[in-house]
């Protein structure tokens, strides 16, 4: 696992690095991203990377557990649909970047944190579940399951999007609708004809 920062400013090195890395991945791909060019986005020297970092797979791997431990905090604050809705549009418009990492890196993270990576997610989804079941009774828990899986999936196309194609606040508004939309609208065990 990644060293520990204890300092204020060990703190803000180690966001500083992990935004760069969040960037330059977002922008090209995780191989041909190397500590030196980390270290340059973020105004450092490479091997000062190591002092926060063993290395390039760690702060992948710290990437991936920032998605992971924001959208779970944040629906631990607020664990109804509404609630969720809202702060994972939010986090998806603030963190084009690192989602999109998230999205496409997840394959080159270590087993062993993918593991981890995973069972975490799950628990997200659980939240996700439990929200969706308690909004429409009429749905059984698997479901809820499906929905909650289709709808993050809606609010994690964020950095598909050309960046400035509406302005934050109405892509936020509009994701929130949309999102809403799916989940009160969706008619189970109804399918519809394909366009």
């Amino acid at each position: 696992m990644e060293a520990v920062a204890p300092t204020r400013r060990g703190r803000e090195r180690r966001e500083l690095l992990l935004n760069a890395t969040a960037e330059l991945v977002a922008a090209r791909d995780f191989h041909s991203v190397g500590i030196a060019d980390i270290g340059a986005a973020a105004g450092v020297t490479g091997s000062a990377i190591y002092r926060h970092f063993r290395n390039k797979a760690d702060i992948l791997v710290a990437l991936m557990e920032r998605v992971v431990d924001e959208l779970l905090d944040s629906a631990r604050h607020d664990d109804h649909l509404a609630g969720l809705i809202q702060r994972h549009a939010e986090f998806a418009i603030r963190d084009r970047a690192l989602l999109a990492v998230y999205a496409a890196e997840q394959h080159n993270v270590p087993d062993e944190s993918r593991r981890r990576l995973r069972r975490r997610q799950r628990t997200y989804v659980d939240v996700w579940e439990r929200a969706i079941a308690d909004a429409r009774p009429d749905v059984d828990r698997t479901t809820a399951r499906s929905m909650a899986h289709a709808v993050i999936e809606l609010l994690n196309s964020v950095p598909e999007m050309p960046q400035r194609l509406l302005a934050d606040d109405r892509l936020l508004a509009l994701l929130v609708g949309m999102a809403d939309a799916a989940v009160r609208g969706a008619q189970p065990g109804v399918v519809t004809p394909s366009i």
